[in-house]
């Protein structure tokens, strides 16, 4: 038995997800332990509530199990951004109505594709936080914000996520991916100025 998990322990992810979906239950016992705290920070950070994170993860990972148990994952290198999209969806079903009303908001879809390439450029630069400090006034601020922009700009500044990665993982194009950068950037704007708070945007 100790053989079988030490052998188990020096798989990677994908591989231990392959062997979930063929049978193998102690596999999973290891995705869960490797996983566990990366996706839970994910989803609280979104949620901003331990008790609806904690639902959001177990609902989440109750998705994970049924869908590898269907054989619906195709190794790709990226198990975690996988799973992150799951939640993702479990958390966005949840707050589908939800709506900020003093919050700016864009269009439904976010879409920046209406903007021109000087404005693209400009967002691109706007959304580069110089430092550390920044990013800690960023983090109070987060938690004002509408869950979709809060989605986005945790993955892009505590998940190193590129733009493609973050389109990726949440089921939308990179335009609205942007998008959604764009307005959270202006509500945190608004929200430094209201409170006397320097952000550096380069």
């Amino acid at each position: 038995m100790k053989d079988s998990m030490k052998a188990l322990a020096a798989l990677t992810d994908e591989e231990l997800a392959v062997r979930y979906m063929n049978g193998d239950n102690d596999a999973f016992d290891l995705i869960l332990k490797h996983n566990q705290s990366k996706l839970f920070t994910y989803i609280f950070y979104i949620v901003r509530d331990e008790e609806k994170a904690n639902d959001f993860f177990q609902d989440t990972f109750i998705k994970i199990i049924t869908k590898l148990q269907c054989g619906m994952y195709s190794p790709s290198g990226k198990f975690l951004a996988w799973c992150m999209r799951i939640a993702h969806n479990v958390i966005m079903d949840q707050y589908r109505n939800e709506r900020n009303f003093m919050i700016v908001e864009p269009t439904e879809d976010n879409d920046l594709s209406n903007l021109k390439t000087k404005n693209v450029q400009d967002t691109n630069k706007e959304i580069e936080f110089a430092n550390t400090q920044v990013l800690e006034d960023v983090k109070k601020m987060m938690n004002n914000l509408p869950t979709t922009q809060r989605d986005v700009v945790y993955m892009r500044f505590f998940q190193q996520m590129s733009f493609k990665e973050i389109a990726d993982t949440t089921g939308v194009s990179i335009n609205t991916a942007l998008g959604r950068m764009r307005y959270a950037v202006l509500n945190m704007r608004k929200m430094a100025r209201k409170h006397g708070i320097h952000l550096d945007l380069v």
